[in-house]
C-alpha cells in the first residue's frame, strides 16, 4: 500500500515505514504529525487506485523523525565585462517524518 501526499508544494509517493524530508513542520522530534486533506491518491493492496473525491477521510500518520539542514548549495552571480562577481551559499532546512500508517 502506498499514498501520494502533497506537502510543502511538492508531491511525495509515501509507504509505512519510509522516511522522507520535507519542508520545515512544526513540532518537536517524536511528536506524531497528520497529512489530511492533502492526500493526492491511494493505491490499497488489492491494487485499486483511489483518487479524487473518495479520499475525502484519507490521513496519512507519520513521527517527526529529525529536523535538519541540507546539504549547501552554491550560488553564483557573474556579469561579464562588468566586473560583476557574487558567491553565496544556501543551506535548506528539513523535518524528516517517518510515515507510521495510511488510512483511507
Amino acid at each position: 500500500m502506498y499514498a501520494v501526499i502533497e506537502t510543502g508544494g511538492k508531491q511525495y509517493r509515501v509507504a509505512p515505514g519510509d522516511t522522507i524530508h520535507v519542508d520545515t513542520v512544526a513540532g518537536d522530534p517524536g511528536t506524531q504529525v497528520e497529512v489530511a486533506g492533502r492526500v493526492l491518491a491511494i493505491m490499497g493492496d488489492d491494487q485499486q487506485l483511489l483518487t479524487g473525491q473518495s479520499l475525502t477521510t484519507a490521513k496519512v500518520s507519520a513521527t517527526i523523525a529529525e529536523h535538519g539542514r541540507g546539504d549547501k548549495v552554491i550560488v553564483f552571480k557573474f556579469k561579464r565585462k562588468k566586473q560583476y562577481r557574487r558567491t553565496i551559499g544556501h543551506r535548506q532546512n528539513y523535518t524528516a517524518l517517518t510515515i507510521s500508517e495510511i488510512t483511507a
